[in-house]
């Protein structure tokens, strides 16, 4: 028998009808003979509407209580589909984080978990039962309600595979699987059969919304393969791993892109040691997520202009920070917005000389003017005006022949 853990994101308990399919999809699973074991995430929209409630009652709002709150949208669907399931003969129950338990470690909001206690699952299972678990949350050393970030449901059934020992991971989700780019921003998008976690968690990383990467990192570090799939249509869907078997000789397997991020240039910043440190500090305290960072030296040898790429959303925030930062002094700051940041992935550039020019070429016979450019072995990352995104996939796409 195997033992398989499923999970059901947000749009695919979304309603009543879709809790109903997804027993369906749990329930054959089970009368395969294997052994079952659902991780399911809140029903779409519930989560947003925990956080909106938070909001109106404090802009302030304690940090161990907002946790607490958006994390009883999981025990919900969970309860709803254990009832479901009990309604059709099989025998399943909810289990919330607490009671098992699942241990984290680190900030509310942002934990990682650390250890899943098992015992009572594995002896449930063995009684020829249905575990359903709540996604997305766990318990601190103070057993405190934590939560592990949005999407977080995937990295809870990872790690549960990983602590019952599952022969498989299955993320259902609203899509059949990873595609070569964003299908909604080019009609030649195509589905990947087969990824490595690196390029996944790339693809991530920068833009892609099909996992969360500390789920893809938690995967890699543990060596759990993932099959991501359609909760709405019984299609193959995509496999996530590290093995080499069967790949194809593909040298850029996808390309991803970001929406409404902002460039920032210091001009004639003094050019010290920690000057990067002093304005990079107060960012990272105000919780600011610095992107693409470009340094250029001035001819004399004094001076450095600074450029670095946030969300737009920061900006307003970011701009008041530097302008308040009296350890670094400069001649000029200038802001620019309404930017994407479009990548190429693939672990076959390590390999393959002339990636750079052919990426460059294809932007520039669009005429797509580059404003910054961010390396690293497996992808090449340049930021373009928001206006030019659909255009640069599209030309990318067809010069790495993705089509």
């Amino acid at each position: 028998m195997k033992t398989v853990v499923l999970k059901f994101g947000g749009t695919s308990v979304g309603s009543i009808d879709r809790i109903k399919k997804v027993c369906k999809i749990i329930a054959a699973y089970k009368k395969k003979k294997n052994r079952v074991l659902v991780i399911s995430s809140a029903m779409s929209g519930v989560t947003n509407e925990l956080v909106k409630k938070s909001k109106q009652i404090s802009n302030n709002f304690s940090r161990s209580e907002y946790d607490a709150l958006v994390s009883t949208g999981e025990q919900v669907s969970c309860a709803l589909i254990a009832g479901r399931l009990t309604h059709d003969g099989f025998k399943s129950r909810s289990w919330v984080s607490w009671q098992l338990p699942i241990i984290t470690d680190g900030p509310y909001s942002g934990a990682r978990i650390n250890k899943i206690v098992t015992k009572e699952l594995n002896n449930y299972v063995k009684q020829g039962g249905i575990p359903i678990v709540t996604g997305f949350q766990g318990i601190n050393n103070e057993n405190r309600i934590t939560t592990i970030g949005r999407s977080g449901s995937d990295a809870t059934a990872i790690m549960l595979a990983k602590f019952i020992k599952a022969d498989e991971c299955i993320i259902y989700t609203d899509v059949d699987g990873v595609y070569t780019t964003d299908p909604r921003q080019h009609k030649k998008a195509k589905k990947i059969k087969k990824i490595f976690y690196d390029e996944m968690l790339e693809m991530a990383s920068l833009g892609s919304k099909v996992m969360q990467p500390t789920s893809v990192q938690d995967a890699k570090l543990n060596n759990i393969d993932i099959k991501v799939k359609s909760s709405f249509a019984n299609k193959p869907g995509t496999l996530i791993t590290g093995s080499k078997k069967a790949f194809s000789d593909q040298i850029i397997t996808g390309i991803s892109s970001t929406k409404n991020d902002a460039k920032i240039t210091i001009v004639g910043v003094k050019d010290r040691p920690g000057v990067a440190a002093s304005v990079f500090r107060p960012l990272s305290r105000n919780l600011i997520n610095v992107d693409m960072v470009v340094q250029n030296i001035s001819q004399n040898g004094k001076d450095t202009d600074l450029t670095f790429t946030i969300k737009s959303d920061d900006l307003k925030k970011t701009e008041k920070l530097i302008k308040q930062n009296k350890s670094i002094s400069y001649k000029k700051l200038s802001f620019d917005k309404n930017l994407s940041k479009v990548s190429i992935i693939g672990v076959g550039m390590i390999t393959t000389p002339g990636i750079t020019y052919r990426m460059f070429q294809a932007l520039a016979s669009k005429k797509i003017n580059i404003l910054v450019i961010s390396t690293s072995e497996i992808k090449i990352s340049v930021l373009v005006s928001s206006k030019n995104v659909k255009k640069a996939i599209a030309a990318l796409h067809k010069e790495f022949k993705l089509d």
